[in-house]
């Protein structure tokens, strides 16, 4: 679980203005996070039926987010794709 620093840092990074936590890019940034412990948690606990139907929950949550900027905004989907490291 991200410290709530490292929830500030990601914001800060991400964000459109100061205290922006709301928009796509900050969400995907966010949920990416997530996505990344989630997944390493896994790789350990391969049993953990419940964990993975959250991360799941989380990806097809990303995916959303990540169609809805596509849609609003193509040069912004590429930048956040390409800053948060996905393919």
């Amino acid at each position: 679980m991200a410290t709530k620093k490292q929830k500030e840092n990601i914001i800060k990074k991400y964000g459109r203005k100061e205290g922006d936590t709301g928009s796509p890019e900050v969400q995907i940034a966010l949920l990416t996070k997530r996505i990344n412990e989630l997944a390493a948690h896994l790789k350990k606990n391969r049993k953990d039926n419940h964990s993975r139907r959250g991360l799941l929950q989380l990806v097809a949550d990303r995916h959303a987010h990540l169609r809805y900027l596509k849609k609003k905004s193509a040069k912004k989907y590429g930048e956040i794709r390409k800053k948060v490291g996905l393919k």
